[in-house]
Order: C-alpha cells, then sequence, then structure tokens
C-alpha cells in the first residue's frame, strides 16, 4: 500500500504518485490514467475501458465477418 499527498496544482488538487506505483502501472510523464468506480472502492488504469469495450465489438465484428473483409483487403 502507497500513501498518496494532495498537492495544488493552479485551481485544482493533484495527486504524486511514486516512482515505483508508474513502474508498475507502466506509466511515465504525460501518460493518461483512467480512475474508474469499482465495488470495493476506485481503480486507477492506464488503459482506457471505453477503449476495451470498442475494440472488443470490433473484434467481434471481424471475425464474424473474415471472410467479406479478407475479400476486400484483395
Amino acid at each position: 500500500m502507497y500513501k498518496l499527498k494532495l498537492t495544488t496544482v493552479g485551481n485544482s488538487s493533484g495527486v504524486v504518485l511514486p516512482r515505483e506505483v508508474l513502474t508498475r502501472l507502466k506509466v511515465e510523464k504525460g501518460d493518461s490514467l483512467y480512475l474508474t468506480e469499482a465495488p470495493d472502492g476506485f481503480r486507477l488504469t492506464p488503459y482506457d475501458p471505453a477503449f476495451e469495450a470498442q475494440m472488443n465489438a470490433a473484434r467481434r465484428i471481424m471475425k464474424k465477418r473474415r471472410a467479406s473483409l479478407r475479400e476486400l483487403a484483395k
């Protein structure tokens, strides 16, 4: 567990993440993080849940229409 402190960033508040946390999240300065609600609190992740849902839908369509896409590629 890591203890985080809030700091002032302009007119907002920010959290400073320790280097170890950034390494485990595989993110660096300039990357985006997403805070989502979870049943037991909140979840901080570098993966956009909305984008992941769109990619899953695209994978289903590509699998279903595989022959059509292959013909279009020719």
